[in-house]
């Protein structure tokens, strides 16, 4: 009986340590924004913020203002709301936030790639150099080939019948096989073309339809929440691209794009193993072609929802073509649609912003490395933790603010055009110019380094689908269908069902 308050006594203690390691004694220091930690030891506001993440964050910014602490699955983060303000934190040394930290953690959860300090450093380098300038001259050319490949090989000549696809299942698995192909390479043609490219659409189906089985798990994976059933469907999955796309996979591949071939051979300079290569390049795939197809999806939704955008960016491609001396007919020659004509669409470089800035979300996070104050726009000025993470989620807090961007849920696809004709980049909130006005690709040095290219491939889909088909809606009248929640925070995000359309060539 001596011993009962002993051990009463240390399971206190224990108990006491515990809830001090979960946050539950966490307070709100001075000058430290508002906290907000939940109801869950730990747990906090997880299952609010991956239910709704848009939602939950509007309702926190609602109660706290635009900058507030709130506790997630052990973590917390603070959420900057405040579109001016974002200079603060995206020009702030990695000595103090840190993008990096995060990124590491999930590439590892998600590709089971480790990865280097070097990593980020050497990509940015090698995109420089092949998905900028000339070497994204090389890559457009490779792209069009690639979709007039997938798109066209079945025009014989004449006006055809119309086809009825789903929308989003179309435009995805066109632009991802086309971006497949462009930057890993095709089939050798062995003296017989044809069979290559028919090798190529149906690798590339086979490819497509795994990646859109894993793709289906990425959030729940990203969050660690997979049931077994799904982890172990994950994990195959992740084994069967690591096969696929492992130096032995490639070995026979040719015209493999400069930006793969080149970060392949310095992870091989590093003396990187061959299992953590090919991980890595599934990451590349996933970063290269995981939010281009959703993004094409969005666009073509759009146009094909407002009969003047359709009409107008038809009539830049057709004045286009015609400028270039070019007929889209099939059977004949296919349509050559350089870089240099990629900078003359005006038009459509403005209804691609705007798709972007109703559908693309990601969440931009950094590390807090040390101790830091945070200059607000307004002059206030936060104390933040070392340990915790800063976020941005600029499809909210900017995107769609309605000072920036009146009526923000409309899609206006000369949003982005001034009068003259010129990109619009005047967007302003409580009289001042707000420089992240649109954040689809990220911003400071974790902005994605593939947006050049990714850019061309969305408008090239658009300009051969625009130039080749006569297309439209089953049902002209449908609702948009509404975006995947689960979504938000990973990119473009996704719809929860299909819009069935039909499209037939025009000549």
């Amino acid at each position: 009986m001596a011993y009962t308050p002993i051990v009463l006594w240390c399971l206190a203690t224990l108990l006491a340590a515990l809830l001090y390691l979960l946050g539950a004694f966490r307070r709100r220091r001075v000058n430290e924004p508002p906290l907000d930690s939940g109801y869950l030891p730990w747990f906090g506001h997880v299952l609010s913020f991956r239910k709704n993440t848009a939602q939950f964050l509007q309702g926190m910014q609602k109660k706290h203002g635009d900058i507030f602490t709130a506790q997630i699955a052990g973590y917390y983060f603070t959420f900057v709301m405040d579109p001016l303000s974002y200079g603060a934190v995206v020009k702030e040394s990695k000595s103090k936030l840190d993008f990096e930290k995060f990124a590491v953690e999930l590439v590892a959860r998600v590709f089971g790639y480790h990865a280097m300090e070097c990593d980020h450093k050497m990509l940015e380098a090698v995109s420089n150099t092949h998905l900028k300038g000339d070497g994204l001259v090389y890559l457009t050319e490779a792209m069009m080939s690639n979709l007039q490949k997938l798109m066209l090989y079945q025009i014989t000549g004449g006006a055809g019948e119309w086809k009825q696809d789903g929308l989003f299942h179309y435009s995805y698995n066109i632009v991802f096989r086309a971006g497949y192909l462009a930057l890993f390479g095709v089939e050798p043609p062995k003296g017989d073309q044809e069979q290559a490219k028919k090798v190529d659409r149906e690798r590339t189906d086979y490819i497509f339809s795994n990646f859109r089985k894993y793709d289906r798990l990425f959030p729940r994976l990203a969050y660690a929440v997979l049931p077994p059933k799904d982890k172990l469907e994950a994990e195959r999955l992740k084994r069967l691209f690591w096969d696929l796309l492992s130096v032995e996979g490639m070995r026979d591949r040719e015209q493999i794009s400069g930006w793969i071939s080149e970060r392949q051979r310095q992870l091989s300079e590093q003396g990187v193993h061959r299992d953590q290569q090919s991980r890595y390049m599934f990451l590349l795939l996933w970063a290269s072609q995981g939010n281009t197809g959703p993004s094409a999806f969005w666009l073509l939704l759009s146009l094909c929802r407002c009969p003047e955008a359709l009409r107008a960016v038809r009539a830049e491609v057709d004045h286009l073509l015609a400028e270039s001396g070019q007929r889209a007919v099939a059977g004949g020659p296919p349509v050559s649609l350089t870089r240099d004509m990629l900078l003359k669409t005006p038009v459509l470089d403005s209804a691609v912003e705007e798709s972007l800035r109703l559908y693309a979300a990601p969440m931009l996070i950094r590390a807090v490395s040390q101790d830091m104050e945070l200059a607000m726009a307004d002059g206030r000025r936060y104390s933040l933790r070392k340990g915790d993470r800063l976020a941005l989620f600029p499809h909210l807090s900017a995107q769609m603010d309605p000072e920036i961007h009146p009526q923000p849920d409309s899609f206006q696809f000369d949003r982005f055009l001034n009068t003259d004709g010129t990109k619009k980049t005047d967007f302003y909130k409580r009289g001042q110019k707000v420089k992240y006005y649109n954040v689809p690709w990220g911003a400071g040095v974790s902005m994605c380094p593939g947006r050049f290219f990714a850019t061309n491939e969305l408008k090239q889909f658009i300009f051969l689908m625009l130039c080749y088909f006569d297309l439209e809606l089953l049902n002209p009248e449908q609702e948009i269908p509404p975006i995947d929640t689960s979504r938000w925070g990973f990119g473009t995000t996704q719809p929860t069902y299909d819009v069935q359309f039909r499209y037939r060539p025009r000549v």
